[in-house]
């Protein structure tokens, strides 16, 4: 597969690679987009969106997903929908990468990922900087990633 994900934009975290292709900035706030590709068996931790509501549309890979203690899986070609407020993970399953389209509405998430790619944080040893920008970003964890329960 060719790398499409590199260069200028392209952020990088935790092995996730995340560019923003639609800045809230480009839409009044209204949305933003970020493509992103998660090696497999990535996946962050259990969280909430206070203000977001998030739309995966899997373009690679499969992912398993978690929603308020539902699991399911969707893989290339399909989407999800989590609407803000509700608990959620995902996790990339199988030994291909994934690659995704993450819609945020509004927009203004999208920077959250950039503050982790700068500061080089780590999950758990950094979870007090980690958490410090997902404060200001309307973000909570709430519990483990999946798998390591």
């Amino acid at each position: 597969m060719r790398d499409e994900l590199s260069g200028p934009g392209v952020h990088e975290w935790l092995g996730v690679r995340y560019k923003t292709i639609l800045t809230s900035a480009e839409t009044g706030g209204a949305m933003a987009i970020v493509d992103s590709i998660s090696p497999a068996g990535s996946g962050p931790p259990r969280h909430v969106h206070e203000r977001e509501d998030e739309a995966f549309v899997l373009l690679t890979g499969e992912c398993e997903f978690w929603l308020e203690g539902q699991t399911f899986r969707r893989g290339a070609g399909k989407a999800v929908f989590i609407p803000r407020g509700r608990e959620h993970t995902f996790r990339v399953v199988g030994d291909q990468p994934c690659r995704h389209l993450v819609v945020l509405t509004p927009g203004g998430f999208e920077s959250f990922f950039a503050d982790m790619a700068q500061g080089g944080f780590r999950i758990p040893e950094d979870m007090e900087q980690i958490g410090a920008s997902a404060a200001r970003h309307n973000l909570r964890f709430t519990g483990p990633p999946l798998g390591a329960e």
